[in-house]
């Protein structure tokens, strides 16, 4: 048996180092995506939750990611991912939200679970604290009423050139606004995307906890390996997660 062993690690860890090598000039995880821009019409979540964001009803410009976690084959089954990134409402200011799908269960839903089709639930995985200290956990899925979605990257947009390609939020399962894609950005756009869901956020909705602590370092790591700009230093809102104020 050892020699299998030693030859399945050895395997494992040549193809991790061709991943790392690959990811130099690309993200090392959901390397495959498109990105869209789009509109998020936010009209609350029916009771308060401690963020202006889920709470007051308005409309946000946005910047919406749809990947594959491993980048396997069009149509196979991969840990899909959403990313947002809400800009505004003041200038210059933005907040980076991550999904990815998961299952639905108390334990489940902090698990990533792959998935065939884009037709699915994506969860944050861990809890996002409010303003008033609440622990929410957001969620994402495409709009029932919308064209369906399908199993690849270039099925997702066919639906939004349809106008049909819409994602309903959701906050403890309920649901507080829509998201509608609109024009897909060019690939150089789509490559130069830098999502950090910790340092991009507001005090009354931030990620909270150890394993969102850490996340923070790899953000920048990879960021800064594959060329790209990361998001501002920002030690407060580093803390913040860590200390799950």
């Amino acid at each position: 048996m050892k020699p299998v062993v030693a030859l399945a690690a050895t395997a494992a860890a040549t193809a991790l180092g061709v991943r790392v090598a690959r990811s130099r000039h690309r993200r090392f995880l959901h390397p495959d995506g498109r990105s869209f821009s789009g509109l998020l019409d936010v009209w609350g979540a029916g009771e308060p939750t401690g963020s202006a964001l889920i709470d007051r009803p308005g409309r946000h410009p946005v910047t919406v990611r749809v990947s594959k976690g491993a980048g396997t084959r069009p149509g196979r089954a991969d840990v899909l991912g959403l990313a947002l990134r809400v800009h505004g409402p003041g200038a210059g200011q933005r907040r980076d939200l991550l999904w990815s799908t998961a299952g639905r269960g108390r334990w489940s839903r902090h698990v990533p679970v792959p998935r065939p089709t884009f037709d699915t639930w994506y969860g944050s995985i861990m809890a996002y604290r409010t303003g008033s200290r609440r622990k929410v956990y957001l969620a994402a899925q495409p709009d029932p009423d919308g064209a369906p979605w399908g199993r690849t990257l270039e099925s997702v947009v066919a639906a939004a050139a349809r106008d049909g390609a819409r994602l309903v939020l959701s906050a403890d399962d309920r649901p507080f606004g829509r998201v509608t894609l609109d024009s897909p950005l060019p690939a150089g756009t789509d490559a130069a995307l830098a999502f950090d869901p910790i340092r991009n956020t507001t005090p009354d909705l931030h990620p909270s906890g150890a394993i969102h602590g850490v996340r923070a370092f790899a953000y920048r790591i990879g960021q800064r390996w594959r060329g790209a700009r990361p998001a501002d230093a920002d030690p407060d809102q580093v803390a913040r997660a860590f200390t799950r104020r």
